[in-house]
């Protein structure tokens, strides 16, 4: 199967420019693969294809799944974006599930960083299916620990 299903079962494809972005732990291995591509300033715009272990039983990427990888997304971009390598602690999580996912879609997530503290991170996200907002999210999250 690879890393791009057929556009010709309603399949969308991975946009150009896209490469697979591991993330460690057994969770989102199993859940993703997730993807990134990066613009010229190394800023990264984060992809899943839904396939149909994410979906529930209407063929819709499941409320669960979503929360997860809203959780990893805003976690994993924050951190690129301030700059910081290692472990996040989830602290706070908000979710507004604003359209459905289908199968076989193409999601993808902008994550901002809206402020930074010497131990916390608060960012926000928007994930899409082409230009309708299927998701909005913010987190706060625990910044690693300085080694030492």
């Amino acid at each position: 199967m690879g890393d791009q299903l057929p556009q010709a079962r309603g399949w969308d494809a991975i946009p150009l420019g896209f490469a697979p972005r591991p993330v460690g732990g057994g969770f989102m291995e199993a859940a993703g693969p997730l993807h990134v591509r990066r613009d010229a300033a190394g800023r990264g715009t984060f992809g899943l294809l839904i396939e149909p272990r994410h979906c529930n039983a209407k063929n819709m990427c499941h409320g669960g799944m979503l929360a997860a990888l809203t959780d990893v997304v805003l976690g994993i971009g924050g951190l690129e974006q301030a700059g910081v390598k290692g472990f996040f602690i989830t602290i706070s999580l908000t979710q507004d599930f604003l359209a459905p996912v289908p199968l076989g879609s193409w999601l993808e997530a902008e994550v901002e960083l809206l402020r930074r503290t010497s131990s916390t991170m608060f960012v926000q996200g928007v994930f899409r299916v082409r230009e309708t907002a299927a998701l909005r999210a913010s987190g706060v999250f625990r910044l690693p620990r300085p080694e030492g």
